[in-house]
């Protein structure tokens, strides 16, 4: 009977061993594949640039009013043109990168040769899933290129380089195929600032239609000065100055606040440090830093809970389990649809992956006090909100010095752009429940409550709490995003040891999620 339990045993830990390797390989997999990816950042630079360029067109009643300009001028930067026209070719230069590599794949996938079984069997199956994937993909960006083209060539023009924006415009207008509406605003566009006494009678609809904002509004005033129908420009002007004043305060917020919070966050830095170096281990930043916990389970149990639990709910059995449960496709264009997938596949994952928890540590129970505390009436609210303050500064740095290794590639979490789009009430709700409330209820009970604490068995509470912090962020499977959230994660960590209490890590994690959820609706809702 021994050698039968111990036999059993060892097929337990082999099978555990032979998951963890393929739990490695699958996310070193994940995140070498996001180093082609391109950067949420750059999107959410454009929707920056464009409320930036909305801003530029306010006029206050007193134009010569010498505040108004210094103000102007410090949120705005002094050449807002200029790098407007700088970011839009960036953009441009890395969706040419990725069409490069969607048509290398493209072609890759057409020269295998096809196996027997997979001919097809009709008309409406001459082309294979992976090959219709890549060729909506290979569409989606020469859309996108034509798009941007179109507004780079305003900005050319606008800034008196006409030659460089009829090329642009022409490159659009020869490739009818991609986008006829977009063809047909390029043709508009060349005729205007070419002129022309010869302009589609409906170019104002087709102008509409196919650019917006502040593009659309640039358009459409050298239409109408061109057409000389000064009612209809004053009319533009008019609704354009609301738009612009409304795109000003929009910016104000989104600069301001967080510059603030970060100057207080370094305040507060530089405080804990001084009071680290007066008062040595009776400093806040030294309460409990050595105080490892407890820990009655091994290493094993740490595997079991992440692979059984983490990986494989998370990646195959949840994912799977949906799929053919649910008439919800995460790609359905109906925003709605899409957010109430994203709930319940977290909330899914997230209850899957504690009940292995609990059942996992379930013979250890009852544990010592201070696992898993939650404690309300304790000083939470202060660790929570001073470690919020205090990584706003840190991970901005990380993040800029982010940007320069990266440049724009590296992938980023898919739920980020979901909640940029997300100009529905509803949508933006659920969206706002499963980041600012359900995630940091369960990464910081798995994270912090039981992955850091159990790694204090074998190495330091420092060691302990950036390891985890590793963890937690390549477990978000972008490698642009490993080096941010490692920092936010270490603030996280230092939360959670110094103040044992749960509710403070979950609060900092919370404030993040929904500082960076509100900065995305007030850009979503500029122009896009």
């Amino acid at each position: 009977m021994t050698q039968s339990k111990g036999g059993g045993m060892t097929i337990k830990r082999s099978v555990l061993i032979l998951l963890t390797a393929v739990a490695i390989l699958f996310s070193g997999s994940s995140l070498l594949d996001s180093l082609t990816e391109p950067q949420f950042q750059s999107r959410l630079e454009l929707y920056q640039t464009n409320l930036l360029l909305e801003a530029t067109e306010w006029e206050p009643t007193d134009s010569q009013d010498q505040t108004f300009k210094t103000a102007q001028e410090a949120i705005l930067g002094g050449t807002p043109l200029k790098a407007a026209t700088e970011q839009y070719q960036q953009v441009r230069d890395s969706a040419e990168k990725n069409l490069a590599k969607a048509n290398k794949q493209l072609a890759q996938l057409r020269s295998q040769p096809i196996p027997t079984s997979s001919v097809p069997t009709s008309a409406s199956e001459t082309t294979t899933t992976p090959e219709k994937l890549l060729r909506k993909s290979v569409q989606q960006i020469e859309t996108s290129i034509a798009e941007l083209d179109l507004r780079l060539g305003i900005l050319q023009a606008l800034q008196a380089n006409i030659d460089a924006a009829k090329a642009n415009w022409q490159k659009v207008a020869q490739n009818s195929a991609i986008s006829p509406g977009y063809s047909d605003t390029a043709q508009v566009l060349l005729q205007i600032w070419s002129n022309s006494s010869q302009i589609a009678p409906d170019a104002p609809q087709i102008i509409k239609k196919n650019l917006s904002g502040w593009f659309s509004y640039q358009a459409l005033k050298q239409l109408y000065q061109l057409q000389q129908q000064p009612e209809a420009l004053a009319t533009l002007k008019t609704s354009q100055q609301a738009t612009a004043e409304q795109a000003l305060v929009k910016l104000a917020a989104i600069a301001t606040i967080p510059m603030l919070g970060g100057l207080i966050g370094v305040g507060l830095l530089l405080l804990l440090l001084g009071q680290r170096l007066i008062k040595g281990k009776e400093s806040l930043l030294s309460q409990n830093a050595e105080l490892a916990w407890n820990t009655p389970w091994d290493g094993e149990t740490v595997l079991q809970v992440f692979i059984y639990g983490f990986f494989l709910m998370g990646q195959f059995f949840v994912p799977i389990v949906l799929k053919s449960l649910l008439p919800i496709n995460r790609a359905a264009g109906d925003l709605r649809l899409q957010a109430v997938y994203v709930l319940i596949s977290y909330l899914t994952v997230a209850v899957a992956s504690l009940l292995v928890l609990y059942f996992s540590i379930k013979s250890f129970l009852p544990l010592s006090d201070d696992w898993f505390k939650f404690k309300l009436l304790d000083n939470w609210l202060v660790w929570g909100l001073g470690g919020y303050l205090t990584a706003l500064p840190l991970v901005v740095v990380v993040s800029l010095v982010n940007q320069q290794i990266w440049q724009g590639q590296g992938g980023s979490n898919p739920l980020l752009q979901l909640a940029l789009e997300a100009q529905d009430e509803v949508a933006l709700g659920i969206f706002f429940f499963t980041a600012a409330i359900a995630a940091p209820i369960f990464e910081e009970i798995l994270f912090r409550g039981f992955l850091l604490p159990s790694l204090t068995r074998y190495i330091p509470v420092w060691g302990a709490i950036g390891l985890s912090s590793l963890i937690f962020a390549a477990a978000h499977l972008s490698l642009s995003e490993v080096l941010p959230l490692t920092t936010l994660g270490i603030v996280l960590g230092v939360v959670y040891t110094r103040s044992r209490n749960l509710f403070a890590s979950i609060l900092l994690h919370s404030l993040w999620n929904s500082g960076t959820l509100l900065s995305l609706f007030v850009l979503g809702s500029g122009s896009s």
